[in-house]
């Protein structure tokens, strides 16, 4: 799926056959198997993302693929492995591709498919902001808006691994309760709407857990500023998302009398920063990956399309209230 130019996604995408080039020494040609759609994907086609490939370019951040065939210099893949990418900018959206070796990452196949192809976004960011900001133990709390949201979903059942409370915040709709219930089936410990933060039942929540000492903002705008009124003195909010487009907001009172901290998280960032570090990432995907094979962390809601139905994939994806990953079987 090429698009040559920034705009809307599916004015600009389109279905293009193309020549697998040639494989060369360091190279691997693999058959995509099954790749998301993010939010950051359709971003980076309007143009308004950080990081842009280069037109003309084939969408998408994420997915899973099979090995067919390696170069005579591929020492750590082999035909059959399954691999995802070691970086943003792969370009997921087509059948077959051949990359150079170290633009990507084998990930077990004794896994599903679905959680392997989206394995290297949402639960690598949910995984971090809960590991890296705040020492949590079992028994503590965190609190996180779009909680719905592909990485919050792999928040709460990764915090419920560990023994975290979690607070998750969604915004009112009309199928509300069906949205608390697979939530909850996720382990979710609470689930509140924005409105529901401003109450003053608030405080019941914290008769039977603490208060946070970590928030994670996908939102900004209001959302934020009530979220952090919950959060502990001395607690973070890390911000990964801005899904309202709008400002975090912070009372000058939490700052001086609270001494809340704001940090923000981009995953992109980090695996820059640990590029040279096979050990950490190494580490996260096993921990992630042990996690799925226990049953404790699975796929988000999925809606599978053809490549050929990509239009209706990407329209799909761009709707209001969507709490489903649409994902391209390749």
């Amino acid at each position: 799926l090429l698009y040559e130019r920034h705009g809307e996604p599916a004015a600009v995408v389109q279905l293009k056959d193309l020549e697998v080039p040639k494989l060369g020494d360091s190279d691997v040609h693999i058959k995509m198997l099954a790749a998301p759609i993010n939010p950051a994907d359709i971003n980076m086609i309007q143009g308004t993302y950080p990081l842009l490939s280069p037109l003309p370019a084939v969408g998408g951040n994420e997915g899973v693929g099979e090995v067919l065939e390696v170069g005579h210099r591929v020492t750590a893949l082999k035909p059959g492995d399954w691999v995802i990418p070691a970086n943003a900018g792969l370009g997921t959206w087509r059948t077959w591709g051949v990359f150079p070796e170290e633009m990507l990452l084998k990930v077990p196949s004794d896994i599903p498919v679905l959680c392997a192809a989206t394995l290297s976004v949402n639960p690598c960011t949910a995984f971090r902001v809960l590991a890296d900001f705040e020492s949590l133990a079992p028994g503590d709390s965190v609190i996180q808006n779009a909680a719905n949201s592909g990485v919050g979903q792999a928040v709460i059942q990764i915090a419920r691994a560990s023994g975290i409370k979690t607070i998750n915040v969604v915004r009112d709709r009309p199928d509300l309760p069906k949205l608390v219930e697979r939530l909850m089936a996720l382990g979710a410990d609470h689930v509140v709407t924005e409105e529901m933060l401003r109450k003053p039942e608030m405080k019941d929540i914290f008769k039977s857990i603490p208060r946070p000492r970590l928030a994670l903002n996908c939102v900004g705008g209001k959302s934020t500023t009530e979220m952090l009124r919950h959060l502990q003195p001395k607690g973070t909010m890390v911000t990964y998302g801005g899904m309202a487009k709008q400002p975090v907001m912070v009372p000058v009172s939490a700052f001086i009398f609270r001494d809340v901290r704001l940090r923000g998280f981009w995953m992109t960032q980090w695996r820059k920063d640990h590029a040279q570090d096979e050990g950490s990432v190494a580490g996260m995907m096993d921990a992630l990956c042990q996690l799925i094979r226990r049953g404790q962390l699975t796929a988000p809601a999925c809606t599978e399309f053809p490549l050929q139905d990509y239009r209706a994939a990407l329209e799909a994806s761009m709707k209001p209230f969507v709490s489903s990953k649409q994902i391209l079987l390749l």
